[in-house]
């Protein structure tokens, strides 16, 4: 593959980047007329649900051949706290492995306890054990642990076709930025975070979110969703019912314009969402599950080497992890729930497109080159299949 240098200077915790990595991509699926169903939050973010913060930092070292331990480096940490990061409040929260070929550390204490007792962290495959203690340790630091000890849940999908992925090159004081800079508000999207090295249907992918709103009559919850994807050959993608993934095709480096009957998909997706209903533990559980249709709306299949993590919280009930008496909790209606499973399924769904659209082209290790979804051509494609919103206009 010829090589593309990217001459990229070093992103060490700088707090300027930071800041600028918190900012909403330039670019979104609905600026590009991509029609998509139900009514976002205002900022069509995992942030819409009231207390959730985010927080990244992303590395950006090198170009040219590998070298294990010095780069080149396209990777970094994302970081979701269900209450923000002054909170030592647990949230009760489901998971839910479509296919298991990865990691989210602590899954098996919410499956016992019902509860998420911290942060979600999400990064490479080779960094969880050094971001897992170092969620820890800032833990100690700041005295918001929930008991004596942590179990955390740091998530991952593999970077190794860009990043220099056993470089090791995530360490302790990049996620505790991430966590001490994690806010509310807009959330940066594409090349950012634990998203930065990811490919998503041989398109650059990353990190994605979006939110839906449901009506009053409804109850009037909110829906937010994050993703970290890095799934998909490229015959598979779907935008808005469109088979964009076979209309472009070129610029496909694992499947080179062929299908499915002769292509294995593998990658990775983790999906994390995130409501102010008042669900318990099993309730979440089913919302989690509910994720794998947005995924599948966008093409996804979760093939054997796929590692398709999905994890729900709930920002209602706050006490409900109180260490004495009984717990006075709200649970909403099992009848209640169709409208927030297709409110998970729409947000998830176009919380992935929204990762394509704002990715950029990135020239990674040994030259490898993952270009970003053009979006000339998707509004054409999208055109010819009458699906773009104001389809009269021009590409």
């Amino acid at each position: 593959m010829t090589s593309h240098p990217l001459l990229i200077p070093f992103v060490f915790l700088l707090t300027s980047l930071a800041a600028q990595a918190q900012q909403p991509a330039k670019s979104r699926a609905r600026d590009l007329g991509i029609p998509f169903d139900g009514t976002p939050g205002p900022l069509n973010a995992i942030t819409d649900v009231k207390g959730v913060e985010v927080g990244f930092v992303t590395l950006l070292e090198g170009s040219g051949p590998l070298k294990v331990g010095t780069g080149p480096v396209r990777t970094g940490v994302t970081a979701i706290l269900p209450r923000g990061k002054r909170s030592r409040d647990p949230v009760f929260a489901g998971w839910f492995p479509l296919n298991g070929n990865g990691e989210m550390t602590g899954t098996a204490w919410i499956e016992e306890s019902g509860f998420l007792e911290g942060p979600v962290l999400i990064t490479n495959t080779h960094s969880v054990g050094v971001v897992r203690d170092a969620v820890i340790g800032w833990q100690v630091k700041n005295k918001l642990l929930f008991q004596a000890f942590s179990m955390p849940v740091v998530a991952e999908t593999w970077d190794g076709y860009l990043n220099d992925s056993n470089g090791f090159h995530v360490k302790p004081e990049h996620v505790r930025t991430a966590l001490d800079q994690a806010k509310s508000g807009p959330v940066a999207e594409g090349n950012v975070g634990g998203g930065t090295g990811m490919i998503c249907y041989e398109f650059k992918g990353g990190t994605g979110t979006a939110s839906r709103k449901l009506p009053q009559q409804g109850g009037g919850y909110t829906v937010g969703v994050l993703v970290q994807a890095n799934h998909g050959a490229r015959y598979q993608l779907q935008i808005a019912g469109v088979p964009v993934g076979k209309e472009i095709t070129e610029d496909a480096p694992f499947t080179r314009g062929r299908d499915g009957d002769n292509v294995r998909e593998s990658g990775s997706i983790i999906i994390i969402v995130a409501t102010d209903a008042p669900l318990l533990p099993h309730q979440l559980k089913r919302l989690a599950r509910r994720a794998a249709l947005g995924l599948a709306r966008t093409g996804g299949a979760a093939g054997n080497g796929s590692g398709d993590l999905f994890l729900a919280f709930s920002t209602a009930n706050p006490g409900a992890a109180q260490p004495a008496g009984v717990a006075q909790v709200q649970m909403l209606r099992n009848g209640a729930l169709d409208a927030l499973f297709g409110a998970t399924i729409l947000a998830t769904e176009e919380a992935i497109i929204n990762a394509l659209v704002a990715a950029k082209t990135m020239t990674g290790r040994d030259g490898h080159k993952i270009i970003a979804l053009p979006h000339d051509r998707l509004r054409a494609v999208l055109k010819k299949y009458n699906r773009r919103s104001g389809a009269t206009s021009s590409p």
